[in-house]
C-alpha cells in the first residue's frame, strides 16, 4: 500500500475515535431510555391477557340445545330477528377502568350445528345470566321451540385427541374479500311468496341430508363465534363507507398539508395553499358511468352497513374413531359453506396454512423432518379452541404477519343464513331432534290445588 493512502488511513482514524467514545458514552449512559417504550407493546398485551383471564375465570356460561317443531311455517327473517335481539342482550362495551383493571371484553355467542352419529343438533353457548332474554328472544319468534341446558358434548371426546383411536381433521375460515362485501344470503333463497313451506328453497337443507350421512364413530362439528359489535370497537363502518365511495368513484376531499409544508410551496411555487385548481368538467357524472354489475355491488355493500354486525369467525371439525374415519367426508362442510358463495361479492373459503390441519412441506425447510409433530400440534389446537369457544388467533385478536383474517365481521342477515331452524318439509332429514308433541298452555279455569 502506498504511504500516502495508509497515512490518510492512520489520520482517518485516529480523528473517527474520539468521535466512537463519544457515542459509546451516550449509549451507555442513555441506553435504558428507548426500552420503556420498545416493551410497552408486548408488556402491556401480557397485562391485558392477565386480566382478561381473570375476567373470563369469573364468568359462567351455559350451552342452549333448541330442538324445533314438526312444522315451522316461519320465514328464515324470523331467525334474524332473533339474532338482532342477541346483538343487544350481550352487547356492552368496557369503559377504560373495566377494560384496564376489571380485564373486562366483549363476549360473543357461539353458534353450533352438530352432527353425533348421524343426529343433528342446534347449539347456543351465552352467559348463564343472559338465559331469560336469550330463552325469550328465541320464543317470541319460534313459540312452539323447545330450549333446554345441554351437557357440552365436547367432554364426550377424549381431550388428548388425536390418538391412537380418534383422530380428525378441521379447518377456520376467512372471507375472500373485505368483509364489508357481504356473502350470499337467505333473501336470495327465499322470498317469502311462497305459500307452502315445501316450495321453499332453504340452503341449511343440504348440510342437514349429508350430516346424516355421518355414521356410528363419527361427529361433524361446525362453530360459527360471534360477539356484537359497533363501529366504535371495530370501525368497519368507516372502513366501509370509503370502499363504497370508490366503487362508485367519488372523488375523495384531499387532505390539507401540515403548516410547515405550506409555507414551503408559496415560497417555491409562489401559489397559496387551497387555490382554485383547474379541473376538466366531465358531461356523464361518475355515477352514470356504473355498470349494472357495479351498482349491484354497491347496493350490496350499503345493505350490509345498514344492519348490526358481529365480529365472527367460523370453523369446522370433522372427526371419528380410527377404524370408520373417513377423510374425504370433510367436503361435507365444504359443500356447505360454498352455498353461500358468489363470485362478484364474497364467500367462506378455507383459511388455509397455519389455521388447518394440513402441513405444506418446504424443500428449503429442515423442520420437514418433523411433519408428523407440527400436524399432530395443530390437530390439537383446532381442537383446543373449538372447546374453549375462542378465535383462532387466542389470545391475540388478529393474525400478526398476514393480510388474510380469519375474524371478520358479519350482520344479522348473514349469520341467520348460515344459522337458522329448518322445517321438516325444507330439510326432511331423519335424524334433526324435533319436537313430536305440540305443547300448549293449560286451561285457564284449571285448579291448581
Amino acid at each position: 500500500m502506498p504511504p500516502e493512502i495508509l497515512k490518510l488511513l492512520k489520520e482517518g482514524v485516529s480523528i473517527s475515535i474520539p468521535y466512537f467514545l463519544y457515542s459509546w458514552q451516550i449509549i451507555k449512559t442513555w441506553w435504558w431510555l428507548p426500552v420503556p417504550f420498545i416493551l410497552w407493546k408486548p408488556l402491556s398485551f401480557l397485562y391485558l391477557w392477565w386480566r382478561t383471564d381473570a375476567f373470563l375465570k369469573k364468568q359462567e356460561f351455559v350451552l342452549f340445545e333448541i330442538k324445533m317443531p314438526k312444522e315451522i311455517l316461519k320465514p328464515i327473517r324470523a331467525m334474524e330477528t332473533v339474532i338482532d335481539h342477541l346483538w343487544q342482550v350481550l352487547y356492552d362495551p368496557p369503559n377504560w377502568w373495566e377494560k384496564w383493571i376489571d380485564g373486562k371484553i366483549l363476549l360473543s355467542y357461539s353458534f353450533e350445528i352438530v352432527s353425533i352419529e348421524g343426529s343433528v343438533h342446534f347449539f347456543i353457548r351465552t352467559l348463564k345470566t343472559n338465559r331469560d332474554s336469550v330463552e325469550s328472544s328465541i320464543y317470541s319468534q319460534y313459540p312452539e321451540a323447545e330450549i333446554s341446558i345441554a351437557n357440552d358434548y365436547t367432554k364426550n371426546i377424549p381431550s388428548d385427541i388425536p390418538n391412537k383411536d380418534w383422530d380428525l381433521w378441521g379447518a377456520d375460515y376467512h372471507l375472500l374479500k373485505d368483509d364489508i362485501y357481504p356473502i350470499k344470503t337467505y333473501k336470495e333463497f327465499e322470498t317469502e311468496r311462497e305459500a307452502l313451506e315445501e316450495k321453499r328453497i332453504d340452503p341449511m337443507a343440504g348440510l342437514l341430508e349429508v350430516s346424516a350421512k355421518i355414521k356410528s364413530g363419527e361427529q361433524l362439528w361446525i362453530q360459527i363465534i360471534a360477539g356484537p359489535v359497533s363501529d366504535l370497537d371495530f370501525p368497519w363502518l368507516t372502513k366501509g363507507k370509503e370502499i363504497r365511495d370508490k366503487l362508485a368513484r367519488r372523488e375523495t376531499p384531499p387532505t390539507r398539508k401540515p403548516m410547515l409544508m405550506e409555507a414551503a410551496d408559496i415560497l417555491i411555487t409562489g401559489e397559496a395553499p387551497g387555490g382554485p385548481v383547474k379541473k376538466e368538467e366531465e358531461i356523464i357524472p361518475p355515477e352514470m358511468k356504473l355498470t349494472p354489475g357495479e351498482r349491484d355491488i354497491i347496493s350490496a355493500v350499503e345493505k350490509k352497513m345498514a344492519k348490526r354486525g358481529f365480529k365472527s369467525n367460523v370453523r369446522f371439525i370433522y372427526l371419528g374413531k380410527k377404524d370408520v374415519f373417513f377423510k374425504p367426508k370433510l367436503r361435507l362442510a365444504l359443500s356447505f359453506f360454498s352455498a353461500f358463495s358468489t363470485e362478484n361479492l364474497n364467500m367462506l373459503v378455507p383459511y388455509g396454512q397455519p389455521l388447518i390441519t394440513k402441513i405444506s412441506p418446504n424443500p428449503f425447510l429442515p423442520l420437514n423432518l418433523f411433519l408428523k409433530r407440527r400436524l399432530y400440534l395443530r390437530k390439537r389446537a383446532i381442537f383446543r379452541k373449538y372447546k374453549l369457544r375462542v378465535n383462532p388467533y387466542f389470545p391475540r385478536e388478529g393474525a400478526v404477519f398476514s393480510k388474510k383474517k380469519a375474524i371478520f365481521i358479519l350482520n344479522t342477515e348473514e349469520i341467520s343464513s348460515l344459522f337458522h331452524f329448518p322445517g321438516r318439509r325444507v330439510a326432511s332429514a331423519p335424524f334433526i331432534e324435533r319436537i313430536e308433541v305440540k305443547k300448549g298452555e293449560a286451561p285457564p279455569g284449571l285448579p291448581t290445588e
